[in-house]
């Protein structure tokens, strides 16, 4: 005999008691190590089987035993996920369309006498279930809970008539519960798609009113030229091979000039945009830059001063703006690499592994292979172009190429047609998507 008032979860009223799983069941049963087959003798449940708290039995294969007896679901019967990604979600088995035995992943549990096993079923989606099960499960790269494990769970047990009570009341407010996670999900659906055409609209230059008085976008972009050429001079960029500049002919039709060739692009404009506007590939603007990766096993090249970014140091991100990342390189680790350091203003954008994160530098950072950034001559362009290639994602994506993972190359990041407004237009642009942005994400938040 011992105290083990330290491992009781809570206090329980009158009349109930704590117990454990094992006392309650007849057989906790591990599953059948069967293959699954077109056709057998039974259905073979199993794990992959059970979505979203139902099963399509028609879709569940079949397998053949010699010894049913020991594995036949019945109603009342609770399976179990005993290993992997799903470890100690359960599933209550109310009907069997089929004969029907269960695969060796899962760990059938049959309940003693009278007990109602949708009480038990119910515990088994609670926080207090959850935290025992998590403490439970064992493995690094395969979490998996035993029987013996699964015995020993506390259970907070009611008197019967009690049990029966609460059913009825769980199932009600489950409803309602399913119902407003429902319209959360068609919410946050309304909010990322207004969000989407937010963009969208941006983009084609009928979010704001036009202000004629504004210079147009050709010459800004004529200014950028020749920043580009004075770069050019001082030795900090490169001339680009294939010098290009996009014009609306007289026909209205979209014309293409590459050194002394003009062809007609119109399959790539993608929609209309005012008069005072342009539009331009990205490498018309700013300098496409990869990354690099320094070697992992060389200390002198890590625990620098230098952020080094990779796409999974945005998977949680939705700022603007980054100044950090979870590793930091030397200046020895960038030299040894095809990192390169970015200026504050860059616009960073994860190519690959996935495609699309966005953010803009608020220091100087390294980033690995997995971006194609583009350094804006002018950066005053910075906001824009990061609201921008948010809202152009699409057709990079679409671009892509790769088998193992689809990546879009930087020369082909440079050729991304976007729409560019004057500089005094963009301004305004950004000013109304942010304030717009902030009045969605408080219902955001409201959702989260």
């Amino acid at each position: 005999m011992k105290c083990i008032e330290d491992e009781i979860p809570f206090e329980v009223p009158k009349g109930w008691a704590w117990t454990r799983l094992g006392n309650l069941c007849a057989a906790i049963q591990y599953g059948l190590s069967n293959s699954a087959e077109p056709k057998g003798s039974h259905k073979f449940l199993r794990i992959t089987d059970i979505q979203n708290g139902m099963v399509n039995w028609d879709a569940v294969p079949f397998t053949s035993t010699s010894d049913p007896d020991v594995y036949l679901l019945e109603p009342g019967d609770i399976v179990f996920a005993r290993t992997g990604a799903t470890v100690g979600k359960s599933f209550l088995i109310t009907e069997t369309p089929y004969p029907s035995v269960y695969a060796s992943y899962l760990i059938r549990i049959r309940l003693l006498g009278d007990l109602p096993p949708e009480y038990i079923y119910q515990f088994f989606d609670s926080a207090c279930y959850w935290s025992q099960i998590t403490d439970k499960s064992v493995g690094v790269g395969q979490p998996n809970c035993n029987g013996t494990a699964l015995k020993e769970l506390f259970i907070p047990l009611p008197p019967i008539n009690e049990q029966l009570r609460i059913i009825p009341t769980v199932r009600k407010l489950l409803k309602h519960v399913t119902k407003i996670d429902t319209e959360e999900k068609a919410l946050m659906s309304i909010v990322t798609a207004t969000k989407a055409k937010i963009l969208d609209l941006a983009i084609r230059g009928q979010l704001v009113p036009q202000n004629s008085d504004n210079e147009p976008a050709s010459v800004l972009l004529e200014r950028i030229r020749e920043e580009k050429e004075d770069l050019i001079k001082q030795g900090k960029i490169k001339r680009d091979k294939k010098e290009s500049s996009i014009f609306k002919g007289e026909d209205n039709s979209y014309y293409e000039k590459v050194g002394s060739e003009i062809h007609c692009i119109n399959e790539e404009i993608p929609f209309e945009i005012p008069i005072s506007w342009t539009f331009v590939r990205l490498k018309h603007i700013g300098a496409i830059v990869g990354g690099g990766t320094p070697k992992t096993n060389i200390p002198a090249y890590w625990n620098g001063d230098i952020p080094w970014l990779t796409p999974a140091d945005f998977s949680d991100y939705n700022d603007m703006y980054i100044s950090y990342g979870e590793r930091y390189i030397t200046s020895e680790g960038l030299n040894s690499s095809s990192a390169q350091l970015l200026p504050t203003n860059t616009v960073l954008y994860s190519s690959r592994a996935p495609i699309g994160y966005v953010a803009i530098t608020k220091n100087v950072v390294s980033t690995n292979q997995g971006f194609k950034s583009i350094v804006p001559v002018n950066t005053d362009m910075s906001i824009y172009l990061y609201y921008c290639l948010k809202a152009r994602t699409d057709n990079i994506i679409m671009r892509a190429t790769g088998t193992t993972f689809k990546e879009i190359s930087g020369s082909e990041m440079g050729e991304t047609i976007i729409p560019l407004p004057p500089l005094r237009e963009q301004e305004r642009l950004c000013r109304k998507i942010i304030r717009l942005f902030s009045n969605i994400s408080i219902i955001e938040k409201s959702l989260s």
